[in-house]
């Protein structure tokens, strides 16, 4: 079984590959591979009566390859006012990354019922 670890694990490591899996019939994800042997996984566990997904990626993936991660922040918005697509409840996650070339923030969105679990996964791959 995977390692859920904190996001932030990623500061001052070197990623070598990123590979965005975005609208697949299982699961949207991002697989990281770092210099020194480590891949990572930012998912969600899909269940019924919810939907996580990537919902936009700002700036270049690219730009976080063979340089060292300078930031590696998780910024969660959980929503107590009424949604606008009319959901029950949702989470908008952000995650800011940056590099010396340039940053990029991935923008997750997850909607439920309001019985299940709208977050993001980030997991250490054994």
């Amino acid at each position: 079984m995977n390692e859920n670890i904190d996001f932030s694990t990623l500061k001052g490591k070197i990623l070598n590959h990123i590979e965005v899996i975005k609208n697949h019939p299982e699961e949207d994800k991002i697989l990281f591979f770092t210099s020194d042997g480590q891949a990572y996984k930012m998912h969600h566990y899909q269940d019924c009566c919810e939907s996580v997904t990537i919902e936009d990626i700002c700036g270049e993936i690219d730009w976080l390859c063979d340089s060292p991660i300078l930031e590696a922040e998780e910024r969660t918005n959980l929503a107590d006012c009424e949604n606008l697509k009319n959901d029950d409840s949702f989470t908008w996650t952000f995650y800011h990354l940056a590099t010396i070339k340039g940053s990029v923030t991935i923008r997750w969105y997850g909607t439920s019922n309001g019985y299940y679990s709208e977050s993001v996964d980030f997991e250490r791959i054994k």
